[in-house]
C-alpha cells in the first residue's frame, strides 16, 4: 500500500532577487547558474518552497537568461520562500556569503512585472582597438550604422537565416572612452523576438574586416513601453 505523507503548509513569500553577474562569472552557463544559486540557497539555509506532487522541486526562475560570455549588471531571479519572516537584508547577506565572488546580490523586492512583459534590453559593448587607430575605427563603425541595411546571419531553431538588424539600431551610439571603443545600444530582447548583441559585434568585424575582442554587458531590461523591469 502506498502511503501519502502530507506536507506541512507554510506561508509562501514571493521574492525577486537582483544580482550582478560579472568577471569570470560570465562564463557560467544558465544551467550551471541555476545549480550555483540552488547550492548557495541551501548553504545559506534559506527555506525554499517546493512544488506539490510526487516529484517536488524548488520554485526558482530567471527573468531573461544571459547568453554565455555576457556580463549582467541587473539580473533577476524569482523565488518562493517558506520563511515569511526573513528580511531582505538577511537574504542579501546570506546569499552573498555563499555565492562566488563575481555573482553579487544587491537587492530583494516583491515581483511587480511578469517576465513575459520584457521586450527590450540595454547593453554596453566595449571593443579593444588593439594596435589599430581608434579614431578611424569609431568613424568606420558610425558609418556602418548609417547604412541602409546591415545583414547578419542569425541562428534560429530552423537553422541560419539572413537578417537585417539596421531597423533595430536606432538607439545605438558609438564613442571612445579611456582607450576603448564603447557602443551603447537598446535592442529587442523579448521571448518571441530578440537580437543577440553578438550579432552587432559580428557585423562590425565583418564589415570592417576586423577581428577585435569585444566585452558585452547587459545593463538593464525593459517592457514594451520602455519602463524598467521591476
Amino acid at each position: 500500500m502506498v502511503q501519502l505523507v502530507l506536507r506541512e503548509e507554510y506561508a509562501v513569500k514571493n521574492v525577486r532577487i537582483w544580482f550582478r553577474k560579472v568577471g569570470l562569472a560570465k562564463y557560467i552557463s544558465h544551467l550551471d547558474l541555476n545549480r550555483c544559486m540552488l547550492r548557495a540557497i541551501h548553504k545559506a539555509k534559506i527555506s525554499l518552497w517546493y512544488t506539490q506532487g510526487y516529484n517536488p522541486h524548488p520554485f526558482i526562475t530567471f527573468a531573461l537568461p544571459l547568453s554565455l560570455g555576457i556580463c549582467g549588471e541587473r539580473e533577476s531571479m524569482d523565488l518562493k520562500l517558506e520563511d515569511d519572516d526573513i528580511t531582505k537584508e538577511e537574504i542579501i547577506e546570506k546569499l552573498n556569503s555563499a555565492l562566488p565572488h563575481d555573482i553579487k546580490v544587491f537587492d530583494v523586492t516583491e515581483p511587480v512585472m511578469k517576465p513575459g512583459k520584457i521586450a527590450y534590453a540595454s547593453f554596453i559593448i566595449k571593443i579593444n582597438p588593439e594596435n589599430k587607430n581608434i579614431d578611424e575605427i569609431v568613424i568606420q563603425i558610425a558609418e556602418l550604422f548609417k547604412q541602409d541595411s546591415i545583414i547578419v546571419s542569425k541562428h534560429t531553431k530552423n537553422g541560419y537565416i539572413d537578417m537585417d538588424i539596421k531597423p533595430y539600431l536606432d538607439k545605438t551610439v558609438v564613442t571612445k572612452i579611456k582607450g576603448k571603443i564603447v557602443i551603447s545600444t537598446m535592442i529587442p530582447a523579448g521571448s518571441t523576438f530578440n537580437i543577440n548583441p553578438n550579432l552587432l559585434c559580428d557585423s562590425i568585424n565583418k564589415y570592417l574586416n576586423l577581428n577585435l575582442f569585444t566585452e558585452i554587458t547587459r545593463i538593464n531590461i525593459y517592457n514594451e513601453s520602455l519602463e524598467e523591469f521591476k
